[in-house]
């Protein structure tokens, strides 16, 4: 067995890829606030291509935790050197494991804010890139607008003491940079929003208006955030892909990443002081991602939480079993084609016949094993970005919605926290709490009322008419036969 290090990379199985660049050659370009998997399956894996073709050895990633809980990662990665291997899953049972090196450091902003900001500051680093999740920009849900009631919002602005969020670490490290005369680093999302650096862009500025209306001048004009529209289903690192990782590969690593082979990544190519050649290593450099982006965030996106409710409530636990199933197929693929697609705009040189058909077979997957029950998370955050923007389009067009609509009613069966057979569901949503009652009070409509969620959609009545169909059959007959009933619809 050897122990992940820098010092006992030659000692790894032939079949181990590796870096074969001199690490401590590599110097920071890049500090990624939020490494978890999909980070590590995705932009630092890009980086560690570039840095194996002889480039980007300037552009090294200094990883950054905010959250009191990302100790445990700077313990772990720190004894092995930032290494961590990645393993993809191919669909017929094989491994593919490479030891990624592009990540040279992680900080954690909780025990020294400062040790962040001034990595951030350093005129070295050029790029501030974010995996934050969905949940992680603060915009408030019903106005879109940035959350200065947020309570850690607000202790970093009322606060004399040293920021802690995200958004008072990155404005600082700004602010300083913008004091010693230094040019500003690009700030660029990869999370699943439409719009992320438009997005990314207003919520940090107005954070900085906040503090200094002045600064948030400045960030709005000097600062670039690039969009981008990022794809690779990453689940969550168990403790049997530790063991997998150490009995396949003699590999002692305490945090691998698993992946699934697809990947994807389209990124607008705006940077106020350069980027990496990401293009030369597959990253599709474009002038407008968003209708990239809709495509993933309404296919993709919205089909994972088409399964994941039903599919939970069915009986079943894993993504690859759902779609195994050839009902559950039909309906991912009647939502695709019917509903979803009609909302987009014509994208030159994509099959989308090809890309939906790809969307089943990565699902389909069985060495993935991505949980319903992490497709199922933080829905209050997924659902009204990926979902229901479809339904609204349809609305306008007199398009069908039935079945998205049956998606949110799966959604409100589900947030009950029972499941079909009497099994409690633990339900992991930041607004859980107060939903859980409003979905057990089997009120027809009251789940939709949330307007911070729905907005008006419980006014539109072709909407509701199919919401209280599907809910009732749900409550009535099960997940499976109102699936069979919408597919046979």
């Amino acid at each position: 067995m050897t122990r992940l290090s820098n010092d006992q990379l030659a000692r790894l199985p032939a079949k181990v890829a590796r870096p074969d660049y001199d690490r401590g050659a590599i110097t920071p370009g890049i500090v990624h606030i939020g490494v978890g998997g999909f980070h590590r399956a995705h932009q630092a894996m890009y980086l560690d291509q570039l840095m194996s073709r002889g480039q980007a050895h300037d552009w090294g990633i200094i990883g950054v935790g905010v959250m009191p809980g990302d100790a445990r990662m700077k313990e772990l990665l720190s004894a092995q050197d930032h290494l961590y291997t990645l393993v993809v899953k191919h669909p017929d049972g094989r491994y593919e494991p490479r030891v990624i090196g592009s990540m040279i450091d992680y900080l954690h902003a909780p025990e020294d804010p400062l040790a962040v900001i001034e990595a951030m500051a350093d005129p070295a680093i050029r790029i501030v890139s974010l995996t934050v999740t969905e949940g992680g920009y603060n915009l408030h849900p019903v106005t879109g607008e940035f959350d200065l009631d947020e309570p850690a919002v607000h202790q970093d602005l009322t606060s004399s003491s040293l920021p802690r969020t995200s958004f008072g670490l990155v404005t600082e490290a700004l602010a300083r940079r913008r004091e010693r005369g230094l040019a500003p680093f690009t700030v660029m999302s990869c999370d699943n929003i439409q719009g992320n650096g438009e997005v990314a862009g207003r919520m940090f500025s107005a954070f900085a208006a906040a503090r200094d209306p002045e600064l948030g001048d400045w960030m709005r004009r000097e600062v670039a955030f690039p969009n981008s529209m990022v794809d690779r289903i990453t689940p969550v690192t168990t403790p049997d892909d530790i063991d997998e990782v150490a009995r396949r590969f003699a590999i002692e690593d305490a945090w691998p990443v698993v992946c699934e082979p697809f990947t994807q990544w389209v990124l607008e190519d705006h940077f106020t002081q350069g980027r990496p050649a990401f293009e030369d290593v597959g990253v599709q450099l474009v002038d407008n991602v968003e209708p990239y982006e809709l495509m993933k965030l309404r296919l993709l996106n919205a089909s994972h939480q088409a399964l994941c409710y039903f599919g939970y409530l069915a009986g079943y636990r894993y993504a690859h079993e759902v779609c195994q199933d050839e009902l559950f197929v039909n309906f991912l693929l009647d939502y695709m084609v019917k509903e979803a697609s009609p909302t987009l705009a014509e994208l030159p040189g994509v099959d989308l016949d090809d890309y939906r058909r790809t969307l089943i077979q990565r699902f389909a997957n069985p060495e993935i094993r991505d949980t319903l029950a992490r497709l199922c998370a933080e829905s209050s955050d997924r659902i009204p970005k990926w979902l229901l923007p479809v339904i609204r389009e349809q609305l306008a067009s007199g398009g069908e919605l039935h079945r998205a609509a049956a998606v949110v009613a799966s959604w409100a069966r589900y947030a009950e926290g029972i499941d079909e057979a009497g099994e409690p569901i633990e339900v992991v949503d930041r607004l859980s709490e107060s939903l859980k009652p409003v979905a057990q009070s089997r009120q027809p409509l009251a789940f939709i009322e949330q307007r911070e969620l729905f907005g008006d959609l419980a006014e539109q009545p072709r909407f509701v008419e199919a919401y209280r169909t599907a809910l009732d059959s749900l409550h009535k007959v099960g997940a499976r036969a109102t699936l069979e009933s919408l597919v046979q619809a």
